[in-house]
């Protein structure tokens, strides 16, 4: 198979979807690595290591696309690229369709086959190849909630951890799974005053036990979500349902009654966010305000520390990168199931549940 790399184009994203280790692994069993000159200088990853593990260097990102059967990316196809998709490709990358309806529409269209890093869910329902991303992303949403609190950035001035004498800040983070975690050693760290919320009760007890009482665990109803939104100088939401959009669970009027130049940072805003004000924005233009609060709502926050993230990355893909190639698509899904949960759209169908209500979609099931 002829698998292609092409660099990534989304705003400040530098982070690439295989390392030369992985290309080395793939020309070893037979394949044709096409790798975009300069996809991996964001993280530190030169042409000429590439060309030693064996890929094959292209300039042209058109010829990249054109020529694999199997595009490995990090992040979904921006518009730009929409063109550049071809009939019956094998896209393997992250996708969060649920908030991407244009995207599904081309990948219907083009009858793609289009494995989505995100909805790959092992028995025990976590979600290995997200949970790297939501460690890196749950760590930096704790530092930008400490960095837009400050004056220069829009915020009240507060120093997070406070200092001898005066009270700390109050950081509240609604959802207590990887990135709300990661969230929250940060926050802890910095001895910020923090509140998890979430609903599953084992996980509040693990959380527990984990931070020996060092923060409070609150069960998520809309009476706790709104007595210590109001009282936060930080919200962080942490909120996900794989493949589906995350279910709004802070209200625009919740929002205003927050005190001027608090922030909100929502890990959730590439699953349409869990907070009604968020939408999009990019490292190059990170925060907009509303209602007199910091949002930060960065998408690929991970593509800021490009190096770690790639190759965190790069450990968990690599697991499927290979049957994908040797056994193609459908003979790869017949012999994993978990893997199976991973393709959102095949011969133009959606074929994740959770995607195709999203998105108002047909949903076929893959059997």
């Amino acid at each position: 198979m002829i698998i292609g790399v092409p660099a990534e184009v989304k705003n400040h994203e530098y982070r690439v979807g295989l390392v030369p280790a992985g290309v080395q692994v793939l020309v070893r069993a037979g394949h044709t690595v096409l790798v975009q000159a300069g996809a991996g200088i964001g993280s530190g990853l030169t042409d000429a290591q590439y060309a030693a593990a064996g890929a094959q260097i292209i300039d042209d990102a058109d010829r990249v696309w054109g020529e694999a059967a199997m595009i490995c990316k990090v992040k979904e196809p921006v518009a730009e690229e929409y063109g550049r998709i071809q009939q019956g490709q094998t896209l393997y990358t992250y996708l969060h369709l649920a908030a991407e309806p244009e995207l599904t529409q081309v990948l219907l269209e083009r009858e793609v086959a289009a494995v989505a890093y995100e909805t790959i869910q092992a028995p025990d329902g976590h979600l290995p190849l997200l949970e790297p991303m939501s460690e890196v992303a749950g760590k930096m949403a704790g530092q930008a909630a400490a960095q837009m609190l400050t004056k220069e950035h829009g915020g009240k001035g507060l120093l997070l951890g406070g200092v001898p004498g005066v009270e700390r800040g109050r950081v509240v983070i609604i959802g207590g799974g990887t990135v709300g975690y990661n969230a929250a050693k940060v926050a802890v760290g910095l001895g910020a005053r923090v509140t998890i919320l979430d609903i599953n009760v084992r996980r509040l007890n693990y959380l527990e036990d984990v931070f020996l009482g060092r923060l409070d665990t609150i069960y998520s109803d809309e009476e706790s979500i709104t007595r210590l939104v109001r009282q936060a100088d930080a919200v962080i939401g942490a909120v996900l349902v794989a493949g589906a959009r995350a279910p709004t669970l802070v209200s625009r009027q919740l929002v205003s009654e927050m005190s001027p130049g608090s922030v909100i940072v929502d890990v959730a805003v590439d699953q349409g966010g869990c907070i009604e004000t968020v939408r999009p924005t990019t490292h190059e233009a990170p925060t907009y305000v509303v209602d007199g609060v910091v949002h930060y709502c960065v998408a690929n926050m991970p593509g800021a520390v490009a190096r770690t993230s790639t190759f965190a990355l790069h450990n968990v893909t690599r697991r499927y990168a290979l049957p994908l190639a040797n056994l193609g698509v459908e003979a790869a899904c017949r012999a994993d199931a978990v893997l199976a949960g991973g393709l959102n759209t095949w011969r133009g169908k959606v074929t994740h549940q959770a995607v195709g209500e999203s998105l108002g979609l047909p949903y076929t099931a893959l059997a």
